[in-house]
């Protein structure tokens, strides 16, 4: 008799599911993961998590999750985080904010490179400069394909202002002074008098109040992604070229950065003045992340931004 084949998961480049789970038990039935909500009599129904095509799940308000669930998920390499409701604040602590599956067979190249870079301060500058540079020239891109009310002169501003900083600090300045801008072209394309970025405010009152609680919860989905590019790599979340030196998971932020501005932002802006519910902005984001293929264009950008700086600190070890 042969033995069942397993099927086979999906490249983490290219997995399609995301999902964000309230008051639902996880669990393993019939060697697949199912979530149980609790329908009306007491019946209770099952739905089933397809594990080898999802990238990650957040765990909200009222969830459990069983030990023979986190086994079959770490199996399908899947990432697991703890949240409060609305997606945000992340609760789980192992590697910044996810469960990662305990699989030590990661490829450990990108993270040799990544080490060696990021122990020099001049070439971790340039690390910087170029995940900013990468940013702006995707949002153009983005910007521009989905006619957001936002100058492409204020990306090519952002780049020029790039080329004079020497440190990592004036570089965090250009990108405060960047992102600042493009809260106030958009809430002034859609007609939002006041606009104040507030980051944990929780109530949902006002356009500007939903735009901000939007804007945690989608922020907490792109470091979602962010997690599964790194950990797909191999490169540890404690290695940031920008953000937070003090702390364990900073890389994940300068990686979520790399799409935030374009996938949540907008989608925030546009679902807070609309009244629109969480369900629908997670969905669009979801949607938006899947066709525009965030997972691999990040991983390629990881990857490149590697080998480019590592060819060039080689050319100026050389020539010193």
């Amino acid at each position: 008799m042969k033995a069942e084949r397993r099927p086979q998961a999906v490249m983490m480049s290219k997995r399609a599911n995301v999902f964000y789970l309230e008051h639902v038990r996880v669990m393993q039935r019939d060697q697949r993961v199912v979530y149980m909500t609790e329908a009306r009599e007491g019946l209770h129904q099952f739905v089933a998590i397809p594990d080898k095509n999802t990238a990650f799940i957040l765990l909200g308000k009222g969830t459990s999750i069983t030990d023979a669930a986190v086994r079959k998920l770490a199996e399908s390499n899947v990432i697991v985080g703890f949240c409060g409701s609305g997606g945000s604040p992340l609760f789980a602590e192992l590697d910044i904010s996810f469960l990662l599956p305990q699989d030590e067979y990661r490829p450990v190249a990108h993270a040799q490179r990544w080490f060696a870079l990021w122990t020099h301060e001049p070439t971790r500058v340039e690390m910087g400069r170029t995940f900013l540079q990468k940013r702006a020239a995707w949002d153009k891109t983005m910007y521009a394909k989905f006619s957001l009310p936002v100058p492409e002169a204020v990306f090519d501003q952002f780049l020029a202002s790039l080329e004079g900083c020497a440190t990592t600090t004036e570089l965090l300045s250009a990108e405060a002074h960047f992102a600042k801008t493009l809260y106030r072209q958009l809430s002034h394309g859609l007609e939002i008098v006041e606009f104040t970025r507030e980051p944990g405010a929780k109530k949902r009152e006002t356009p500007a109040q939903r735009i901000n609680s939007f804007l945690d919860h989608g922020n907490y989905l792109a470091y979602g992604y962010a997690a599964v590019v790194l950990h797909a790599m191999g490169i540890p979340y404690f290695l940031p070229v920008l953000h937070g030196k003090t702390r364990r998971g900073a890389l994940v932020f300068d990686v979520a950065d790399l799409f935030k501005d374009w996938l949540v932002m907008p989608a925030a802006f546009r679902c807070g003045a609309s009244a629109e519910k969480d369900g629908a902005f997670r969905a669009e984001i979801i949607e938006l992340a899947l066709k525009h293929e965030v997972l691999d264009h990040a991983m390629t950008f990881v990857g490149e931004i590697g080998e480019l700086l590592a060819k060039n600190q080689a050319v100026s070890i050389t020539s010193s």
